[in-house]
C-alpha cells in the first residue's frame, strides 16, 4: 500500500504510520520538509482534499493541525494520552515540537517496559518558547503515529503554579497535571530560631489546612512513626514548627490547586506534586509531613519530586556526595512507601547519569525521571553536524544571553570557558569539533538555560526557523542524536520496570 499511497498523495509515507481497518486507513508523509497526514476512505479527516482513489475509496490529504490530531485521537486511541499510574516512567520533554520520533526510538532501542511521557512541558517553557499546549499535545500525537508507537503515552503539564495554567491544559486533554508549589515554600524556614517559627506557624493558610498549630502537634510532634523497611521517623516539636512553616502553605496551595482540577479536568487524570526547585533540600521528616498532610486532605498523586541533596542542574551530572545522597534516597523512599505507594519523581534529571543506577536500585523502579532540555541540546548537535555555521552563530547569541536567561535556573557554568566568536573565528574550534562542545560543562549549560531566546529572537526570524529548517532537512540525524542520548537516560531504569 506504501507505493499507491506514494503515488496518489505524492508524499514520500513513513510506512510505519500506515494504520488499515476496514473502513479505511491512515498514514503520514513529507512533502519536501511538510509533513501532512492522510486518510483512506471514511471517515474522512476535517481538514483535508481529495487527491485520489485506492480501490474505489477516496484518499485525502491534509495538513498536521490541531483539528486533524483531534479526529486521529479520537479513532486512535493509543494516538492520545494515557494515565500511567505508578508504572516506572520517563518523561521526554520536546521543546521543539520535534522530537517524538527520536524519543520513542530510545524508548524502543533502551527502555523496554519503562512508560513514557512523551508531551511535557511546562508552562514557563511553552511561553518561552511560544508554544501552547495544542501543539505540544499534537506534535506528540503526529510523532507516535510517524513511528508507528501504539503502547501508549503520558502527556505531563508540567509544572503548574496556576489555577488558569491547569484550565488551559486540562480543556484539551492533558493526563498528568505536576504542581508547583515552590512560590509558597518559606526557604528562609531552615535559619529560624523557635519563637520565630511558633509565629510564623500561625501565619500560615491552617483554614485550607483544617487544622490549627495545636492540631498539627498533637498529631505529629514527639510521635514515633514506623517506616516501610524498619526504622522509624519523629518530629520534635522545633522540627514540626519548621515543617509547618517551610511547607505548609506549599500543602495548602497543593489542596487548592488539586480541588480546582477536580473540576476543571475533561477526563481520567493523575497528580505528581513538585518542590524541587526551592532552595533548600526537603528532610525526610520534611516529606513525611508535607505527603501525611496531602493524604489527611485527600489529596492523590502518583509521584512527588522532594528538593534532594546535592545539585541538580541543568544539563549536567549530578554535583555531590553520591554516598550521602545514597543515604538520604533511601530514607525518603521509606517515607514514600510508607505513605503511600507512589514513584519518587526525579525533576532535572537530563544527564544524571552517575546517580541513575543509585535511582533504578532504591526505588526498585517506583520511580519517574523526567528530562526535557537535553533533548533541546541534542537537536543543537545536530545542528552542530549539519550547519556549523549556524550553530557557531547560536551559541554566540546563546553566550550574550546567558546572565539575563540564567536568573530562572539552577546552574553555574563559566562564560569565559565558552569559546568565543572570535575563538571560533580564528579557527580554535574546527567544524569536526563543535559537536563536541555539547559535551562540555559550561557550554551546555549556555545553551541549555537560553532556549527561550534563541527560539523568539527577533520573533523567531533570527534562529528558529533556520533550526527548524537544517532539523527538518535531515530529521534522521536528529533522530539518532535524540535515540542514543534518551537511551542512556532510560536504560538503567529498563530492568527495574514495573507495570
Amino acid at each position: 500500500m506504501k507505493e499507491q499511497l506514494e503515488q496518489i498523495a505524492k508524499l514520500d509515507v513513513y510506512e510505519a504510520s500506515i494504520v488499515t481497518s476496514e473502513a479505511g486507513g491512515l498514514f503520514l508523509g513529507r512533502r519536501g520538509t511538510e509533513k501532512l497526514v492522510g486518510c483512506v476512505g471514511e471517515p474522512c479527516l476535517p481538514n483535508a482534499e481529495k487527491a485520489g482513489e485506492i480501490d474505489g475509496r477516496c484518499v485525502c490529504v491534509g495538513p498536521c493541525d490541531h483539528d486533524n490530531a483531534v479526529h486521529l485521537r479520537r479513532r486512535l486511541p493509543w494516538a492520545g494520552p494515557k494515565c500511567i499510574g505508578l508504572a516506572t516512567s520517563a518523561g521526554l520533554g520536546d521543546r521543539l515540537g520535534l522530537a517524538t520520533p527520536g524519543h520513542v526510538r530510545a524508548m524502543r532501542e533502551k527502555g523496554g517496559g519503562l512508560a513514557v511521557f512523551l508531551a511535557q512541558q511546562s508552562i514557563r517553557e511553552m511561553d518561552r518558547t511560544r508554544r501552547t499546549p495544542e501543539q505540544v499535545l499534537d506534535s506528540a500525537t503526529y510523532g507516535v503515529i510517524q513511528e508507528g508507537y501504539r503502547e501508549g503515552f503520558g502527556s505531563d503539564a508540567d509544572h503548574l503554579q496556576r489555577p488558569e495554567d491547569i484550565d488551559r491544559t486540562a480543556a484539551i486533554g492533558f493526563t498528568m497535571f505536576t504542581i508547583d508549589p515552590g512560590a509558597h515554600v518559606a526557604n528562609d524556614a531552615d535559619l529560624l530560631y523557635e519563637p520565630t517559627l511558633d509565629w510564623r506557624a500561625t501565619r500560615v493558610d491552617l483554614e485550607t489546612l483544617e487544622a490549627s498549630v495545636d492540631d498539627l502537634r498533637m498529631r505529629y510532634a514527639g510521635k514515633a512513626y514506623p517506616l516501610a523497611g524498619g526504622g522509624s521517623i519523629t518530629l520534635n516539636d522545633k522540627d514540626l514548627m519548621r515543617a509547618i512553616v517551610k511547607y505548609g502553605d506549599a500543602v495548602a496551595h497543593t489542596v487548592k490547586m488539586y480541588r480546582h482540577l477536580q473540576q476543571a479536568a475533561t477526563g481520567p487524570f493523575e497528580l505528581e506534586v513538585s518542590v524541587d526547585e526551592t532552595e533548600t533540600p526537603t528532610t525526610p521528616a520534611e516529606h513525611f509531613f508535607f505527603a501525611s498532610e496531602l493524604k489527611r486532605l485527600g489529596v492523590q498523586w502518583v509521584s512527588m519530586a522532594p528538593r534532594y541533596v546535592g545539585r541538580f542542574e541543568k544539563g549536567v551530572d549530578y554535583i555531590g556526595d553520591l554516598g550521602r545522597f545514597r543515604a538520604s534516597l533511601a530514607e525518603h523512599v521509606a517515607v514514600m512507601r510508607t505513605v503511600g505507594p507512589y514513584k519518587m519523581s526525579i525533576h532535572s534529571g537530563s544527564d544524571k547519569f552517575s546517580i541513575y543506577p543509585v535511582i533504578a536500585e532504591l526505588t526498585d523502579g517506583l520511580v519517574h525521571v523526567k528530562t526535557a532540555g537535553t533533548s533541546y541540546l541534542e537537536a543543537l548537535r545536530a545542528v552542530a553536524h549539519t550547519q556549523p555555521a549556524l550553530f557557531r552563530e547560536v551559541l554566540q547569541f546563546a553566550r550574550d544571553r546567558y546572565e539575563t536567561d540564567r536568573k530562572t535556573y539552577h546552574v553555574s557554568a563559566d562564560l569565559e570557558k565558552v569559546p568565543t566568536a572570535e575563538d571560533l573565528a580564528l579557527g580554535d574550534v574546527d567544524d569536526a569539533e563543535l559537536t563536541a562542545l555539547l559535551d562540555q560543562f559550561d557550554t551546555r549549560q549556555v545553551l541549555h538555560v537560553t532556549f527561550g531566546s534563541v527560539l523568539t529572537a527577533d520573533g523567531g526570524a533570527l534562529f528558529r526557523d533556520r533550526i527548524y529548517a537544517a532539523l527538518e532537512a535531515d530529521e534522521e540525524a536528529h533522530y539518532a542524536a535524540l535515540a542514543a542520548h534518551l537511551g542512556r537516560h532510560v536504560q538503567p531504569f529498563a530492568k527495574y520496570a514495573k507495570t
